[in-house]
C-alpha cells in the first residue's frame, strides 16, 4: 500500500505506543495532510540515519511502523501530532510527491514462537517482566502505576516493544530492537538493555549514598571544630585567631563615617560568630578586607608650587595653553587656601595661649567670672578652627574636567602629566565598550562573585584620597539591558554628591570630593547632556604644522631614535624633511600617525647602519620617498587661475582643515538645479537658498531673466566623500553668481560662512581649522563672517601676520571681493566702472 512518509528524528516508534511528535517541516507537514486527507489517517513513521535538516531517501531506514493519525493540534512552530505505532512496515520503495515523501509499504510480521510453554522461554519472559517492574521503580515511578501498567500487558511481543520505547539506548541500537522480528530475540536483546540500566543506577545510588555520608562527616568535623575553639577560649589558648585580631585592628584606626562604622562592626561580629569553615565567613573576610585596604584618610602630599608645575607641563606637553594655565590656576586657588587655613590655625593657637596667661594673673576675687569669661572666649576661638577645617574640605574639591578632541592630540598623556605636576597618585580607566552599571557602582554583596565597582577599584589602587582619576573614553560608554552607565556617572562627577559616593558592594559613603577627575571624549554630542552639565569642558583643536613641526622634534624624533637602538648622531632629520612627512604622509590632527611614519624612518635607517651601508644618514627631503615610498596623502592646491563658476569654500574635519571647490555651470534647459557630490541635506538646503538668491536679486546681480530659464549644475569634486554643513552657504552662492553673470570668481580667495534669503552671512565654526588649511593650501586672502573675527585670536601669530583676512556681513560684500573687477557701495553690487545710481540695490537696507 502507498503511505505518506513522516521522518523521526532521534526517535524510534514502536507497534502499540502512542507518542506525541513534533513537525515543521514543509514536508512533513504536507505528508500529514496527506494522511489526513485519506479514509483512514496511517502515515509510514521511519527514523533517520543521521540527525540532519534536509531529508533524502538515502538517509532513512527501510524499516518503520505504520501509525494511526490520532490528534493533530497547531503550535507557532508547526503542528503537534499524537501517533498511535498499528504494525511494523517495510518500505519497498521512496519516492516524492506533490513536495512530500510516500513510500510503497508491505506489512511486516513478527516471528511466532515454536513452543509458547517452552520452560526456558517462560523463565525469559517472567525475568522480562520483573526487570522492567525494577526499573520502572528505580526510575521514580510509583510502584502501583508500574504494578498497573504490566497487568494489561500478556503479549511477550508487546511488552518487548513497550520496554524498548522507554529504555535510555541510542536510536541505532532502538532501531535494531525494532528490526527483529523474533520475539524471543527481541525479548532477550530488551532484558540485557534493562539489567545494564539498572545497574547504571544502582551505581548512582552507591555514589550518592557515599557524597551523602562524606558531607555528614564534614559537618561533624564542622561541628567538633566549633567545640573545640570553645574549649580552647576557655582555657586562653586562642592561637587560631590572629590573623582575625589583626583585620580588627586594621579596621579600628580607620576614620569611617558613623554609617560606615556601623556597618562594619556588624560585619565583624559576624565573622567572630561564623566558624573559619563556613561559607559566609570568606564573603564576610573579603568584604572587611575590602574596606581595610580602601583610603578613607590617606592622601598626597601636594606639590603647590606653581613654577615647578609649570616647568612639568612645558616638559611633556608643547601648547596646549588654555589646559596648563586651568590647572595652574586650580593649584594657585589650593595654595591661597592653604596659606590661609595655616594663619587661622596659628591665630587661633596665639590667642589660646594669650588666654591662659592672662587667667593667670588674674585676682583671686574676680576668678569665678573670669573663668566664665574664658570659657565664653575659648568658645568661639575654638569655633575657628572648625570654620578652617570647613572651608579646607570646600575648597579641597577637585574640579571635574572634560578633555574634548580629536584623536592622538594629548589628552591621556596629558593627564598624567598633570598627577605629575601636582605630586598626586594617577589612576586611569577606561570606559569605552562599558555597558554595564555594575562596572561603576559595583555588585551587591548578596550575588555570588561580587566585586565593587571601578571607581572603587582605582581608589584602592591610588591608596589615597586626592589621585588624578582619569575617566578614559567616556563618550564610548554603551547602553544594555544591564542599566545605563553614564547614569550611574551622574553621582561621581557631581562635586555637590561625590563626598558621600555609595558602592553597592561596599553600602557605605565614601568620600570622593578630593579626587581630580579627569573624562576624555572624541565626540562632545556622544555625552549625555545632564553628564555634560557636570563638567567644566576643556577642547582640544588639532595641531598646526608648525606645531606638529616643534612637537616632532622636542618628543617624537628622540622618543623613536631610542626605541629603534640609534643615537642622536646617528640619523638627523631636518626641519624640511618633517615637513614633508607631514603635509604628504599623515593626514591627522594629533601626531600619533606621525610618530609612526618618524619611527618608520628610524627602523629604515637603523637597518641601513646595521648591515654597515652608512655609519650615519641625514635624511634630506629627495630622501623621504625612498625611505617612506609614494606620498599618502594629496591635499588640495590653490587654482592656478580664476574660472567662471568655480569659487574656493574651506571646510573642517576632525583630522584638520581644508579647501574645497565648488562648480556651478549652467546648459540649455527649463531652470532645473541638479546637486551632485555626495551632499548632505544641510549643503542641499544651502544650495537652494543660493538658488533662490539669485532668483530674487537677478537684477541687481545683472543676471538677466532668460538665464533662470537654463538648467544649474552644481558639483562638489571629491563624490566619494560625504559632505554636509551650513558653511558652504557663501562659496555656493558665489559659484552660482559667478557662473549665471558670467564674471570670474578669483582663485586666490577662500572663504566660509551661512547665508540666508536675504543675503546675511551667518557665522560658523571651526575657523581656526579652516583658516590653516586654506594657508596649507597656498592661499592667503580669506572671507570670514563678521561675527567670526574673535576666533582668528586662536591662530598662531605667524599665521596671524601672514594672511588678509576680511570680515563680511552681507552676500554683497562677499560677491565684489571674490568676482573680478566687482565692487560694493550703498549697498549695490557694481561691476567695472558703473555708478550707484545706475543700479538696483541688493541690500534690503538701502532698497528703503
Amino acid at each position: 500500500m502507498l503511505l505518506p512518509v513522516l521522518p523521526l528524528r532521534d526517535l524510534v516508534l514502536f507497534p502499540g505506543i502512542s507518542m506525541p511528535i513534533a513537525a515543521g517541516r514543509p514536508a512533513t507537514l504536507r505528508a500529514i495532510e496527506a494522511a489526513r486527507s485519506q479514509k483512514e489517517p496511517l502515515i509510514l513513521a521511519v527514523p533517520q540515519r543521521k540527525n540532519v535538516p534536509e531529508v533524502t531517501t538515502e538517509g532513512l531506514y527501510s524499516m518503520g511502523t505504520v501509525a494511526r493519525i490520532e490528534q493533530v493540534q497547531r503550535t507557532l512552530a508547526g503542528v503537534q501530532v499524537l501517533l498511535h505505532g498499528s504494525w511494523r512496515g517495510n518500505a519497498m520503495r521512496y519516492e516524492t510527491v506533490d513536495g512530500y515523501l510516500q513510500a510503497s509499504v508491505r506489512k511486516v510480521h513478527q516471528t511466532g514462537l515454536a513452543d509458547p510453554q517452552d520452560p526456558a522461554f517462560l523463565a525469559l519472559y517472567r525475568e522480562a517482566r520483573l526487570r522492567a517492574a525494577e526499573l520502572g521503580q528505580r526510575s521514580g515511578l510509583a510502584e502501583e502505576t508500574v504494578r498497573q501498567v504490566l497487568a494489561g500487558i500478556e503479549d511477550p511481543g508487546r511488552l518487548a516493544d513497550l520496554v524498548a520505547s522507554f529504555i535510555d539506548v541510542p536510536q541505532a541500537e532502538r532501531q535494531r530492537l525494532l528490526e527483529t522480528l523474533s520475539i524471543e530475540e527481541r525479548l532477550r536483546r530488551v532484558l540485557i538493555h534493562v539489567q545494564r540500566q539498572i545497574d547504571v543506577l544502582k551505581a548512582q545510588e552507591d555514589l550518592k549514598s557515599k557524597v551523602q555520608e562524606e558531607l555528614g562527616d564534614r559537618q561533624r568535623e564542622i561541628y567538633l571544630r566549633e567545640q573545640l575553639k570553645a574549649i580552647q577560649r576557655e582555657l586562653g589558648e586562642e592561637g587560631d585567631e590572629d590573623d582575625l585580631e589583626e583585620l580588627s585592628d586594621k579596621l579600628a584606626v580607620l576614620e569611617l563615617p558613623p554609617e560606615g562604622r556601623k556597618e562594619v562592626d556588624r560585619e565583624l561580629k559576624r565573622l567572630r560568630r561564623f566558624g573559619r569553615e563556613a561559607m559566609e565567613a570568606q564573603v564576610i573576610r573579603t568584604y572587611l578586607e575590602t574596606v581595610a585596604e580602601l583610603p578613607w584618610s590617606q592622601r598626597s602630599e601636594e606639590q603647590l608650587q606653581l613654577e615647578p608645575a609649570a616647568e612639568i607641563l612645558d616638559e611633556d606637553h608643547y601648547g596646549l595653553k588654555d589646559v596648563k594655565d586651568r590647572i595652574l590656576e586650580f593649584l594657585a586657588v589650593r595654595q591661597l587656601h592653604t596659606k590661609a587655613d595655616a594663619d587661622k590655625a596659628a591665630a587661633a593657637e596665639t590667642a589660646a595661649v594669650e588666654t591662659e596667661a592672662a587667667e593667670t594673673v588674674e585676682s583671686e576675687a574676680q576668678e569665678a567670672t573670669d573663668v566664665e569669661a574664658a570659657a565664653e572666649d575659648g568658645e568661639s576661638k575654638a569655633d575657628e578652627p572648625v570654620t578652617a577645617a570647613r572651608d579646607l574640605d570646600e575648597t579641597a574639591k577637585g574640579p571635574i574636567l572634560l578633555f574634548v578632541g580629536p584623536p592622538g592630540v594629548g589628552k591621556t598623556s596629558l593627564a598624567k602629566s598633570i598627577a605629575r605636576a601636582m605630586g598626586r597618585e594617577y589612576v586611569r580607566i577606561s570606559l569605552g565598550g562599558a555597558r554595564d552599571e555594575a562596572d561603576i557602582r559595583g555588585h551587591r554583596r548578596t550575588y555570588v562573585g561580587a566585586m565593587p565597582g571601578r571607581i572603587i577599584k582605582g581608589m584602592k589602587q591610588a591608596g589615597t584620597k586626592n589621585p588624578v582619576f582619569l575617566l578614559d573614553e567616556i563618550d564610548k560608554l554603551g547602553v544594555s539591558f544591564q542599566g545605563d552607565p553614564a547614569s550611574a556617572l551622574l553621582e561621581v562627577l557631581d562635586p555637590a554628591q561625590n563626598d558621600s559616593f555609595t558602592d553597592h558592594y561596599l553600602g557605605i559613603p565614601f568620600d570622593l570630593s578630593e579626587v581630580l577627575f579627569i573624562c576624555t571624549a572624541n565626540f562632545r554630542q556622544n555625552i549625555p547632556a545632564p553628564l555634560l552639565d557636570r563638567m567644566e569642558m576643556i577642547e582640544f583643536d588639532g595641531y598646526t604644522e608648525g606645531e606638529k613641526l616643534e612637537i616632532a622634534r622636542r618628543y617624537l624624533i628622540p622618543r623613536q631614535v631610542r626605541r629603534n637602538g640609534l643615537s642622536a648622531e646617528q640619523i638627523q632629520i631636518p626641519d624640511s624633511a618633517l615637513s614633508q612627512i607631514i603635509s604628504e604622509y599623515t593626514r591627522e590632527a594629533g601626531v600619533r600617525q606621525l610618530e609612526r611614519e618618524v619611527g618608520r624612518v628610524a627602523r629604515k635607517v637603523a637597518r641601513k647602519i646595521a648591515t654597515g651601508e652608512h655609519e650615519t644618514v641625514e635624511v634630506e627631503g629627495s630622501q623621504v620617498k625612498d625611505l617612506l615610498g609614494r606620498p599618502k596623502v594629496h591635499p588640495e592646491k590653490m587654482a592656478n587661475f580664476d574660472q567662471i563658476g568655480v569659487a574656493t569654500g574651506m571646510y573642517y574635519t576632525p583630522t584638520g582643515g581644508d579647501i574645497m571647490f565648488v562648480e556651478a555651470t549652467t546648459m540649455p534647459g527649463k531652470g532645473k538645479l541638479t546637486l551632485t557630490g555626495q551632499l548632505g541635506d544641510v549643503m542641499k538646503e544651502s544650495a537652494q537658498a543660493a538658488w533662490s538668491y539669485a532668483r530674487s536679486h537677478a537684477e541687481a546681480l545683472h543676471i538677466k531673466a532668460e538665464d533662470f530659464e537654463r538648467d544649474v549644475h552644481i558639483h562638489c569634486p571629491a563624490g566619494a566623500i560625504p559632505k554636509d554643513g551650513p558653511s558652504a552657504g557663501v562659496t555656493m552662492a558665489t559659484a552660482l553668481v559667478s557662473s549665471l553673470s558670467g564674471r570670474s570668481a578669483r582663485h586666490d580667495i577662500a572663504m566660509t560662512g551661512e547665508i540666508t534669503l536675504n543675503g546675511r552671512v551667518l557665522p560658523i565654526g571651526g575657523v581656526k581649522e579652516k583658516i590653516l588649511g586654506g594657508v596649507r593650501a597656498g592661499i592667503r586672502n580669506f572671507l570670514l563672517p563678521k561675527e567670526n573675527e574673535g576666533d582668528l585670536e586662536d591662530l598662531p601669530r605667524e599665521v596671524q601676520d601672514s594672511i588678509n583676512v576680511v570680515a563680511v556681513e552681507e552676500l554683497g560684500q562677499v560677491l565684489a571681493l571674490a568676482l573680478r573687477d566687482a565692487s560694493y557701495r550703498d549697498g549695490r553690487l557694481l561691476f567695472g566702472d558703473q555708478r550707484p545710481e545706475d543700479v538696483v540695490p541688493l541690500s534690503t537696507h538701502f532698497a528703503h
